[in-house]
C-alpha cells in the first residue's frame, strides 16, 4: 500500500477518528444483534431491529446531504459523535435499571441508523476535500483499513464482552469510542473551502442535487451499484447469527470470530487494493470482485464447518471492501465536491430502503428455511450488481466514443 497520503496530518487525524468510532459502532451493532437473538430466541426480531435501523437512516438521508453540503463537514462529524455517545450512556443506564426491553433496542437502532447515515455522507465528503484526486484510491484504502481494523476487533471483542459481561458494558465502551473519535476530529487543522457556501434554502439545494444526478445518469447508476456490497453486508449481519447458532450449533464466540474474519478480509483489501489498482484496470477489478463475492456466498449456503465459515467470511470481506474502495474512488473522481454530500445521501437513501425491505423479507424466511436462503439472496444481488456495472460501463464507453 502506498503511504504518501499519510504525510497529511489532517488525513491521519481523520483516519484515527474513523478507526476508533468504527470500533465502537461494530462493538454495539454486533452485540445488539446477538443480544436480541438470545433474549427473544427469534431471528425475526433481529430483522426488525435492522429494519428500524435502516428506516431511521433513510429519514436521516433526507436531510444529511444538505447538512453535509451546507455546513462544515468536520463540525457535522463532531456533533454526531458526541450525540451518539450521550445516548449510548443513557441507554446503558436504562438497561441496567430495567433489564431487556425491546423498545429500548429499537431506540438504539433509531439513533444508530440516523447517526450512521449522517456520518457516512459527511465523512466521505470530508475525505474528498482533504485528499488530492490522485490519492483517492490510497485514501479510500486506508479508510477501509481503519474501518475493518475497528470492525474485526469489535467482532472478536463483542462476543467475549457479551459472554462474560453484558450489553450495557458494550454500550459504555461504545460511548467512550465516540468521545475519543470526536476529539480526533476536533483537532483536525483543516479549513473547508465549502464551509461558508451553500446557504440556499433546503429545498433549493435538494433540487439542485437531484438535477445534478439527472444530468449524469451513468454516474447515478454507478452510485446505485456501489451500494450493493453495503446492502449485502447489512443482510449478512442478520443471516450470520442464525447460521452460527442454528446451522453450526455454536455460541457467541464463534459468531464474533466469524464477524472478525470478515473484518480481516476487509483489512487485506485495504492493504492490497491500492497496489493492485495501480497495475490493473479498476473497472475489470470491480467485475472480478463481484464474481468472487457471488461465488463465495453460494459456497456459504452449503457450508457446515466452522473453518469454512471463517474462510468464506474472510473472502466476502475482501471482495466487499475492495468493491467499496474502487467504486468510492470512481465516484469521487466523477462527482464535484459541491454535490458530493447530496449525491451520497441519495445513494444511502436507496441503500437503506433496500436494506429495510430485504432484511424483513429475508428474516421472515430464516426461521422456516434456514440461513441458506439468505446467502442465496445475497449471491443473486451481487451477481446482478456485477452485470449492471458491465452494461453501464459499455454504455458510458459508447457515449464517450459518440461524443468524441
Amino acid at each position: 500500500m502506498a503511504v504518501m497520503v499519510l504525510r497529511d496530518s489532517s488525513f491521519r487525524r481523520f483516519l484515527a477518528s474513523d478507526v476508533i468510532s468504527g470500533f465502537g459502532v461494530g462493538l454495539a451493532t454486533i452485540g445488539a444483534n446477538w443480544y436480541v437473538l438470545m433474549e427473544t430466541g427469534e431471528s425475526r426480531y433481529v430483522g426488525a431491529l435492522l429494519a428500524v435501523n435502516v428506516l431511521a437512516g433513510f429519514v436521516a438521508s433526507l436531510v444529511s446531504g444538505v447538512i453535509t453540503d451546507r455546513f462544515n463537514r468536520k463540525t457535522v462529524i463532531f456533533v454526531v459523535h458526541i450525540t451518539r455517545a450521550v445516548f449510548a450512556v443513557a441507554l446503558a443506564g436504562l438497561l441496567m435499571a430495567f433489564g431487556f426491553q425491546m423498545f429500548l433496542l429499537y431506540a438504539f437502532a433509531i439513533v444508530n441508523g440516523a447517526g450512521w447515515t449522517i456520518y457516512m455522507a459527511a465523512s466521505r465528503s470530508l475525505l474528498q476535500e482533504i485528499v488530492d484526486e490522485a490519492k483517492y484510491v490510497e485514501g479510500n484504502s486506508f479508510l477501509e483499513v481503519s474501518l475493518q481494523v475497528g470492525m474485526f476487533m469489535a467482532g472478536a471483542a463483542s462476543g467475549f464482552v457479551y459472554k462474560y459481561w453484558d450489553f450495557a458494558v458494550i454500550l459504555s465502551a461504545n460511548a467512550a469510542m465516540f468521545v475519543a473519535g470526536a476529539i480526533c476530529v476536533r483537532v483536525i487543522k483543516f479549513q473547508s473551502e465549502l464551509a461558508e457556501s451553500g446557504r440556499e434554502p433546503y429545498l433549493t439545494m435538494m433540487r439542485e442535487g437531484f438535477r445534478f444526478l439527472r444530468r449524469n445518469a451513468a454516474i447515478l447508476v454507478v452510485g446505485i451499484v456501489s451500494i450493493v456490497p453495503l446492502v449485502v453486508t447489512m443482510i449478512f449481519n442478520v443471516v450470520l447469527p442464525v447460521h452460527v447458532s442454528r446451522s453450526l450449533g455454536r455460541d457467541s464466540v464463534v459468531f464474533g470470530l466469524g464477524d472478525m474474519s470478515y473484518g480481516v478480509g476487509g483489512l487485506l483489501a485495504g492493504l492490497l487494493v491500492a497496489g493492485i489498482a495501480a497495475r490493473f484496470d479498476s473497472k475489470k477489478l470491480i467485475v472480478a470482485f463481484f464474481v468472487l463475492a457471488t461465488t463465495d456466498l453460494v459456497a456459504l449456503s452449503f457450508n457446515s464447518e466452522v473453518m469454512g465459515l471463517y474462510l468464506c467470511c474472510l473472502l466476502l470481506g475482501l471482495a466487499n471492501s475492495a468493491l467499496r474502495i474502487l467504486m468510492n474512488s470512481l465516484i469521487m473522481s466523477r462527482v464535484s465536491k459541491e454535490y458530493m454530500g447530496r449525491a451520497m445521501a441519495v445513494w444511502l437513501g436507496i441503500s437503506l430502503v433496500c436494506q429495510c425491505v430485504l432484511s424483513l423479507s429475508v428474516s421472515s424466511y430464516l426461521d422456516r428455511l434456514g440461513a441458506g436462503v439468505g446467502f442465496w439472496v445475497m449471491a443473486v444481488m451481487m451477481g446482478v450488481g456485477g452485470c449492471v456495472f458491465i452494461i453501464n460501463g459499455r454504455f458510458m464507453a459508447r457515449t464517450a466514443a459518440t461524443n468524441g
